[in-house]
Order: structure tokens, then C-alpha cells, then sequence
């Protein structure tokens, strides 16, 4: 699903300056005692004793790390590189335009901008403020946290801005006017809700949010689409969609293109399957013939254009999963499917990443090897097919689409790696891509080298993994190593230029690993359901023989390797700690699922059972409490010292989960760091300038654990 897609893609985007984020939901009514569980207090969000808990192991941990004499340069130079003025503005293509979100050190919370496409191009960018987020929190006096905006195509000045308080995931969504710069006098307005809306047209919203009673999943999600016309009541809007309450969700999908506007209805099984209708004028509703493994990719030429998550047997042919294919609606609508065209279809060792639909072309990123590169699909004429092209795009990095528009042939592409800063591309008119912006380099990557590796893990899977490093690192067994990973939900960690966390890392002295293990999407659809449900642990070993590969050839030792990882990746480092403490020396849990017997019981958790399992499940519950890090802490094994961080206003990944996980470390004498943002949502930061106090603070931490303590490896 486009809306998932987009969701997820945050993961990457973040994760090798931030925490990668889950996808998202709300919190149950009441917290239901189970097994004798002595920290379910610790699952109260906002109760008494819990945040006075938190606030007092915040108080612990920063007489620790904040004073560090290396903390306030560390925090600095973070803030001075997140805040800088001279940072690529990205934009998305909207109607001709260019929209822009712009946070600094004047504009904490963020303006809304726009400009045009040519002056875009400009070095000495001319942008109109839409909406200024600081002033707005100030003039109504609410903590405001921009969370975006869906704007009318194509003029796109009729817009829906999305606000959060504090960083949630809930939004309250208003009408806004660009032209005006005003909201909209009776516009269409909502309360705060896990919600998605999208436009029928200039007078009707597609709406599924919470609409009182049962009418929420298990998940959080909303249960009901419905079709809101301005100006009634929207507790009286026809019901055009309503899932089970055991779905994950129901969602609304606009696709507005010249040659009209395309109404679909989502319901979602689980995370990984989706099942499709289409919304007629008249207001019917039909279901469309489609497979529900599959990830609807946008449209093009009257064709739906779905990514295969299994094989299709269809109209006599089998189309591979991890496959793009294009079916026309119209057939589709009719319920009878005669066309399947493959658009592409990956080799073993490539996986598409990215699919958008520009006015006449389809553009995928693509991985080999887990490296990047651009293709152009079109349309043959006359029912020919598709022909796909290679654009020319620099080697051997990380090439992301930002954006396309359904009414130009603009296109705006990204290209880095790990120690080559980034440059964005603009294909005018789909034509060559042309280097419009560039980062200036954070630090001086002459001295520094990337590498590709191999690990073997238990079952002989081949794990590839980059590393790095000094051009003169020794291989004595003594270098200070960071290894990340995060291992889950179909998200690949490509090569992306290191930010300020991992920069300064390599600056002191250290290395810095990236492994693409089993559960993301680096080689596809199987790479990901390689380590699904039952076979979970599978992710988790992969990282082990990462650690160990990097201590076979002397890269590292136990004492000197930390590692880290958040949401998902929280888990993957919480499991690897509690399962492999020799190989360790420090371990960020950032924002993590660490209880895994209540996950889905708490806030979004219910929508990840595609991924996890369900634990009310007996032959599932086997698997998952084996791994589980909340109850597999044991009080005669020897941990690193952890640290565990996680926000309040994380109403993705519950702050429970965090909290009893070190309650229990502390219980059984486990000396453990513990820090709750009170704002900031599933990133743990509300802001840029908290985002670079966080940084600060794992930085200061590796430091302590894998380059203070340990003393010298003995020869």
C-alpha cells in the first residue's frame, strides 16, 4: 500500500542518524494484569509513579553522561550539522511546485515553504513561508509537532495539514488556504485521531478516523471509511468501507492524474497483505480480483501497479514475487482479469525498494547487492508491454527517489554513501539528471574506507554487511566498534551518508558497521520472510555472526563492541544482549518491543502479528517467549551495561515496553542507563535540538563503555 510504503520508508531514512520508526496506533482502555507481572504500573503512560520513575533514572542518567566533559561538544557539533542552514532543503513535487519543511535554530518547530520548480533549481533558493509551526504553537499556545500535509491536485492550494501535539502519531487535521495563508473559515476540520484522509474532490473527504464506539481495530486503526461531503454532518457520512475489528485497518487511497481521479478503499488483513476496492461514482463499491500478498504501487495508464509479495498464478502465467506488474483497472473493475504485464521483475540478487509514477513514467529504485540504482519504466504502445531503462546515476551508493508528480515529468533523485555526501538530481521533464543541490561534506572522509562483507550465520546464510573505518586500521582485536541493524518489516539499510553520531564515532577512533540481515528487504520479498514469525530467531543470529566475524578477523573483541538499534531494531539489540552478552560490550535499545508476550496488547502492537506472531497463540507464544528480552533477563549472566531510551509520547511503540525492561535488569542487579523523553514521539525527539541531545548521549555512553573501560587487548 502506497500509505504503508511511505510509513516504513521512514525507518531508513533515519536510521543512521535517528531511530528508525514502527509503523504505527492507540493505547487499550485498561492495562489487564497477566502472569503475575510486577511492572505493569510501568505500562501507565502518563501515571504519577511512572513518569516519576522516569524522571528519576533521567536525573541518574544524566549526572552521568551530561557531564562528561565530552557531552557539550559532542551535543554541539550534533546540533550545528542537524540545524545547518546549508543542509539540502528537500522538496516534493506538488502541481508544478515545490513544498519544502524546514526546521533550524530560529525555526525549532519547522516552517511549511514553497517555491517553484525552476527556482528550485536555484543555489540561492527564494521560498514563500506557507505556515510557520513556531508561531502557531505560540499564538494557540499548543505543542505542536508537524506531522505534514495532503494538498488538492493539482493546483494544490486547498490543503489538509496534519498537527500533532508533542510528536504522537495522532494528528488533528485542519483546512488550510496557500493562497490565503489562512485555515479555512468552516472547513473541514478533525479532532485528534490515528486517522487517514484523503480527497475525493474540492467538497469531499475520504475519511477513516475515530468515529466513537468500536469503531477502532485491534490495532488502533480505524474500522470505517467514510464519505464526507463539506458542510454536513460527517457522524451522517455514508459508510463506503468498514474492516473487522480483528483487521488491521481501514484506508482510504486518492490517486488524482490528468486522466482523472482514481477512489480506492484499503482493508488490511495484517501488515503484509491488502485486500482492494474500488469506490464508482455512484458510490458502489467493488471488490477488485487482486491476491492479498501484494503492495499496490500507484497507477499508470489506466493500470494498477502491484508489487508481488508472493508468486501469481494468473491468466496461464506465474509472475515471481518481489516482481512489479501492471493490471488494468478496467478489467479489474469488471472482475474478470485477462492483461498481467511484468514491469520488472528483480534478479535473485536485486529487490525493488521504491516505485512512483510520474506523468509518463514509472521510476523504481532498485537494490543489487545492496546497492542502488534508478530505472525507468514506460508503457510500450499499443498493450506491448513495458520497456525499462537504466538512468545513469553515480555507483556504488544509495539512490533514492524523493519525489515525482503525477501531472509533470519531473523527477527529484537522491545519491550518497556512506563517506560521498548527498547530492540531489533533477530529471526536467523526465530528461537527464542534472545535480541541483549538494551537501557540503561534515567531515574529512580522506582518511576513511567502505567495504563490503560477508558473515556466515548459523544455518549458512551468506549476511552481508559494510563496514567502516581508518584506511590504517590495525587488525589487532582493539578497535571501538558500533554495529547497527535493525532486521524487519521488508526495510533494507542501504549505504546513506553517516550523520552526526557515526562521523564522530570514526573521528575518535572507531568503526562503524551497518549488517543487512534477514527481516529486511535488502534482496526482496524472501530476504524478508526469511525471518518472519517462527523463524525470527534467524534475524537475530545473522547479527550475532556479524559480531563474531568481526571479532574472527580482529577487527574487534567483546569488550570493545557495542550495538545498536531502535523500534524493531530495539528488540534486535534487546534479543542479541540478552542472548549473546560475551560477544558485547555496549548496547543501545532505543525506543524498543522488548516484551514480547504483550506486545500486541499495548498501543499499535495488535497490527505486527504478521511479522511476530500472535502470542495468545500457544504454538506461537513457544517461539516468541524463547527470545522475548523482557522475560529472558537472567540474574546469573554477566550483561553490558545497557542503554535504554524511549518518549512518553510514543504512541507507536509503547514507552512500557523500555521501562519494565530495565525495572527487571535493576530487580536482578544489572546495572543498566535508562532516558524517557517526556515529548517527542516514536524518534524520541520532537525537535532537531533534541534529536542532537539524544545523539549526545549514545555518544557519550559508547565512549564510557567501549573506549574508557576496557583496558588494551592483551597479546
Amino acid at each position: 500500500m502506497v500509505y504503508r510504503k511511505l510509513v516504513m520508508a521512514a525507518l531508513a531514512a533515519t536510521a543512521l542518524t535517528g531511530v528508525p520508526a514502527m509503523a504505527e496506533t492507540k493505547a487499550p482502555a485498561a492495562i489487564q494484569a497477566t502472569e503475575n507481572d510486577p511492572y505493569l504500573w510501568l505500562e501507565e503512560v502518563e501515571g504519577a509513579k511512572a513518569i516519576d520513575w522516569a524522571k528519576q533514572h533521567n536525573e541518574t542518567s544524566f549526572s552521568r553522561l551530561k557531564t562528561d566533559p565530552r557531552f557539550e561538544p559532542l551535543r554541539a557539533d550534533a546540533e550545528k550539522i542537524l540545524t545547518a542552514r546549508d543542509r539540502i532543503a528537500y522538496g516534493s513535487l506538488e502541481g508544478g511546485k515545490v513544498d519544502n519543511f524546514w526546521q533550524d535554530q530560529t525555526n525549532v518547530r519547522g516552517v511549511w515553504r514553497r517555491t517553484t520548480v525552476d527556482g528550485y533549481r536555484k543555489p540561492d533558493t527564494q521560498w514563500d513561508v506557507i505556515l510557520d509551526i513556531d508561531a502557531l504553537a505560540k499564538a494557540e499556545n499548543e505543542n505542536w509537532v508537524y506531522k505534514g500535509h495532503n494538498c488538492l491536485p493539482p493546483a494544490g492550494t486547498r490543503c489538509l495539514v496534519n498537527l500533532s501535539r508533542g510528536g504522537k502519531d495522532a494528528v488533528v487535521v485542519r483546512e488550510y488556504d496557500v493562497e490565503k495563508k489562512a485555515w479555512v473559515k468552516d472547513g473541514f476540520q478533525l479532532p485528534e485521531s490515528k486517522q487517514t484522509v484523503d480527497w475525493a474532490d474540492a467538497d469531499t473527504l475520504m475519511v477513516a478516523t475515530d468515529f466513537g464506539p468500536d469503531t477502532m481495530t485491534d490495532s488502533g486503526y480505524a474500522r470505517q471509511v467514510r464519505l464526507w461531503k463539506r458542510g454536513t454532518d460527517l457522524a451522517k457520512a455514508p459508510i463506503v468501507l468498514n474492516v473487522a475489528k480483528t483487521d488491521v485497518w481501514g484506508r482510504p487511497l486518492a490517486i488524482h492524474r490528468p486522466e482523472g481521479t482514481t477512489l480506492l478503499l484499503n482493508r488490511g488483513p495484517d501488515f503484509f497483505t491488502e485486500e482492494w476496492s474500488l469506490l464508482g461514482k455512484d458510490g458502489k463499491v467493488t471488490k477488485l480480483p487482486l491476491p492479498q500478498a501484494i503492495e499496490l504501487n500507484g497507477m499508470l495508464d489506466g493500470q494498477l501497479l502491484i508489487g508481488l509479495r508472493d508468486d501469481w498464478s494468473v491468466v496461464g502465467k506465474t509472475f515471481t514475487k518481489g516482481s512489479l506488474v501492471a493490471v488494468p483497472l478496467a478489467e479489474l473493475a469488471a472482475g474478470a482479469v485477462k492483461t498481467v504485464s511484468t514491469v520488472y521483475a528483480p534478479s535473485e540478487t536485486a529487490a525493488i525498494q521504491q516505485v512512483r509514477v510520474a506523468q509518463d513514467a514509472v521510476y523504481l529504485g532498485v537494490l543489487d547487492n545492496v546497492v542502488g540504482k534508478l530505472l525507468q519504466a514506460k508503457p510500450a504502445p499499443k498493450g506491448g508491454g513495458w520497456s525499462v531503462a537504466t538512468v545513469e546515476m553515480p555507483a556504488n551508493g544509495a539512490v533514492s527517489i524523493v519525489s515525482t508528480d503525477a501531472y509533470s515529468r519531473d523527477v527529484l533523485v537522491n545519491y550518497n554513501s556512506y563517506l560521498v555526501p548527498d547530492t540531489l538530481y533533477l530529471m526536467a521533464g523526465g530528461a537527464k539528471p542534472e545535480a541541483i543541490k549538494s551537501l557540503p561534506a561534515r567531515f574529512d572522509a580522506a582518511p576513511f574506507t567502505t567495504e563490503q562483507r560477508f558473515a556466515t550465520s548459523k544455518d549458512g546464510t551468506k549476511v552481508p554487511y559494510f563496514i567502516v573505518h581508518a584506511k590504517s586500521m590495525a587488525l589487532t582485536g582493539d578497535n571501538p566498534t558500533l554495529l547497527y541493524g535493525y532486521g524487519g518489516f521488508e526495510i533494507a539499510m542501504t549505504p546513506g551518508y553517516l550523520g552526526p553520531l557515526a562521523k564522530s564515532w570514526l573521528q575518535d577512533g572507531g568503526v562503524y558497521v551497518v549488517a543487512n540481515i534477514r527481516g529486511g528487504g535488502e534482496f526482496g520479498p524472501r530476504w524478508h520472510q526469511a525471518a518472519l514469525k517462527e523463524n525470527r530467531q534467524r534475524a537475530f543470529d545473522d547479527f550475532a555472526a556479524v559480531a563474531e566475524d568481526l571479532i574472527k578477523t580482529k577487527v574487534t573483541r567483546p569488550a570493545r563492541l557495542g550495538i545498536q538499534g531502535g523500534s524493531n531494531g530495539g528488540l534486535l539489540t534487546g534479543t542479541v544482549m540478552t542472548q549473546r552478552p560475551d560477544l558485547l560490550g555496549a548496547a543501545i535499545v532505543a525506543v524498543p518491543l522488548l516484551d514480547m508476550l504483550r506486545y500486541h496488547k499495548l498501543l499499535a502492537g495488535a497490527s505486527w502479528m504478521g511479522e511476530y506472531g500472535n502470542p495468545d497463540i500457544p504454538a506461537e507464544r513457544a517461539w516468541i517467549e524463547k527470545y522475548s528480552p523482557y522475560q529472558n533477563v537472567r540474574k546469573d549472566v554477566t550483561y553490558p551495561e545497557a542503554f535504554v531510551y524511549t518518549s512518553t509520547k510514543d504512541d507507536r511503540v509503547h514507552p512500557g515496553h523500555a521501562r519494565k525492561f530495565v525495572a527487571r535488569l535493576e530487580e536482578q542487579g544489572h546495572p543498566v542507563i535508562y532516558f524517557e523523553n517526556i515529548e517527542g514521539g516514536h524518534s524520541a525527539a520532537a525537535n532537531l535540538k533534541q534529536r542532537a541531545e539524544v545523539t549526545a548521549l549514545q555518544g557519550i555512553y559508547l565512549r564510557q563503555q567501549l573506549i574508557d573501560k576496557p583496558g588494551k587487548a592483551s597479546n
